[in-house]
């Protein structure tokens, strides 16, 4: 078996938030027929600046329209696509953004569900640590 080739990968995607009556909400997506829940994001395309990717991403994941706040920093992992036989770094740019107008109701077809959180429920919620940190930065700055 040939040894498998290396790829990186850039994403860009965002924890969008709103508040209702003093509580922090958090937009969530369902992905892999609702066994995976984690936050939106997508590839930075060639030429494409990150921030206008996250934005692009969430709105087509999320089905709302947001602006950002400030960078969350970001999140690198592995992972191997056997049909490829590729190995693949990802390193995922995190923006925190406030909501300004659509539905959640309104995502693509990419992923099951979007839904909104509260900000605590949706930690206990995402499927990975690395949205679980990127979402506790995010509580973080909005707590400051």
């Amino acid at each position: 078996m040939k040894p498998a080739r290396i790829k990186r990968q850039v994403s860009a995607g965002g924890v969008v938030f709103r508040r209702e009556d003093g509580t922090v909400r958090v937009v969530l997506v369902s992905v892999k027929n609702g066994s995976v829940w984690t936050l939106p994001k997508g590839l930075v395309e060639k030429g494409e600046d990150r921030e206008v990717a996250a934005l692009r991403e969430v709105r087509e994941e999320t089905g709302v329209e947001a602006t950002i706040m400030a960078p969350l920093g970001s999140i690198s992992y592995w992972y191997y696509m056997k049909k490829e036989n590729t190995k693949y770094h990802k390193t995922v740019y995190y923006y925190l953004m406030e909501y300004v107008s659509g539905s959640v109701s309104e995502h693509d077809w990419e992923v099951n569900e979007a839904r909104w959180f509260d900000l605590d429920e949706a930690l206990q919620r995402v499927t990975y640590r690395g949205d679980r940190e990127v979402l506790l930065r995010a509580k973080e700055v909005l707590s400051g």
